[in-house]
């Protein structure tokens, strides 16, 4: 504890600090509201989460791999407060556009926010170690990391209560608020890291980088992420596991609507005790997990995940009660996290260090890739060929235990191709 204090006695670190777990609280409420506004337009249409929840992912693949090169290039101390003054000018126009019912603008502000939020992330984490001393680097990083997690597990609880008593239109003029704070304590920094002649000298050099630094780099990162057996086995995973992961994400999302028949609150609750199952999982993963062999931890947890996954649906549905739905939250939570944690793991063994960037970069795609294909997928299913819910999510409980089970029999001989430790 004395680590973390000297640490936060670092005026500029302090304030990076505070500003981001505002930020992460701003976050919550952004993605409550926007839910709750497509509960009060459209009650439990799976396919309007998923259109609204669409422009929140696709600057992933648009803005994300540029912003990456420029955050290297620019003054990340500007980046962050711009960022977080212009989010919360077009959040409020949000909340006025709500007011006059023209929700025509919406996805395209939408879309505008969490790309200028592409630019935001890699830029608070690029930062810190011209804030901090490089002996207090791991605990900067450390400190960051879990307050991140912690205030984004708690912020879902506290912003699906805040938009329930509040509606959608108040959840939006927080976030301006949250933004507006955060902002001013990335302003208030005092160390810059760039000096605004190199930004001006980037700015009118920004065509010709993007052409030679993003599009090469990005290819190149793809052929190596293809060349690599290692790296296509570990990435199908991943692949597999967020495609079940956006098949059931508007589903459930419509069926705890309908169940505990509230539209955030227990939405982010629920979300919040999942929250704290993964941070629990990742936490006894990371004292015992080495003993074990990480394709047989990931195989074992698809098991775990989706028969959890399958009592899950079974158990609300019987059982519509809140305490009912936050233990099996919980404990779901805590089956997913080893999943995470070693897939990650695998690819930084058997990754070169000089390709990592572009890896992961690769990977961002190939995650949201099949997260996004498989929630309108499942949401088209629900609306279009009226598929219940509960069939859904079953469903993909069975897939997922299959894909588990059937990996899990053959580990024998991915483990003579794939020796990892």
């Amino acid at each position: 504890m004395s680590k973390f204090t000297e640490v936060l006695k670092n005026r500029d670190f302090f304030l990076l600090w505070i500003g981001q777990i505002i930020s992460q609280l701003g976050d919550r409420l952004s993605q409550m509201a926007l839910i709750a506004l497509v509960y009060t337009k459209s009650p439990g249409s799976t396919l309007g989460i998923a259109k609204i929840l669409s422009f929140t992912l696709i600057p992933v693949f648009l803005i994300g791999p540029i912003a990456g090169v420029y955050v290297d290039r620019w003054d990340r101390r500007r980046i962050m407060y711009i960022s977080d003054l212009l989010r919360a000018t077009l959040v409020l126009c949000i909340a006025v556009l709500l007011i006059n019912k023209n929700l025509g603008w919406v996805y395209l502000i939408i879309f505008i926010i969490f790309s200028i939020g592409r630019f935001f992330v890699p830029a608070k984490m690029a930062i810190i170690p011209d804030l901090v001393d490089k002996k207090h680097l791991l605990m900067a990083n450390s400190l960051v990391n879990t307050t991140g997690m912690i205030a984004a597990v708690l912020g879902f609880g506290v912003s699906g209560i805040v938009v329930e008593k509040l509606g959608a239109q108040g959840g939006f003029y927080l976030d301006t608020l949250s933004f507006l704070v955060s902002g001013s304590c990335i302003f208030l920094i005092a160390k810059k890291t760039m000096s605004l002649a190199s930004l001006k000298k980037v700015s009118r050099e920004a065509v010709e980088e993007f052409r030679k630094s993003v599009l090469e780099d990005l290819k190149e990162g793809l052929l190596y992420f293809f060349k690599e057996k290692k790296l296509r086995f570990t990435a199908a995973i991943i692949f597999s596991l967020w495609a079940a992961l956006g098949a059931v994400y508007v589903v459930i999302i419509v069926f705890i609507q309908q169940i505990l028949h509230s539209a955030t609150k227990d939405l982010g609750l629920l979300i919040m005790f999942m929250g704290i199952g993964l941070f629990s999982g990742s936490l006894v993963y990371g004292k015992f997990g080495q003993q074990v062999s990480h394709y047989k931890i990931i195989f074992t947890s698809l098991i775990l995940s989706g028969i959890m996954l399958i009592i899950f649906g079974l158990g609300i549905n019987r059982y519509p009660y809140f305490a009912v739905a936050a233990a099996l939250s919980f404990i779901l939570g805590i089956f997913i996290s080893p999943i995470m944690i070693a897939t990650n793991t695998i690819i930084h063994k058997v990754s070169a260090n000089h390709m990592m960037g572009k890896i992961f970069s690769s990977l961002e795609i190939v995650i949201h890739l099949g997260f996004l294909s498989f929630m309108f997928l499942s949401s088209l299913l629900v609306e279009r060929f009226k598929i219940s819910h509960l069939s859904i999510i079953i469903t993909v409980g069975i897939v997922i235990v299959l894909l588990g089970t059937a990996n899990l029999i053959t580990r024998k001989s991915l483990r003579d191709n794939f020796v990892l430790s």
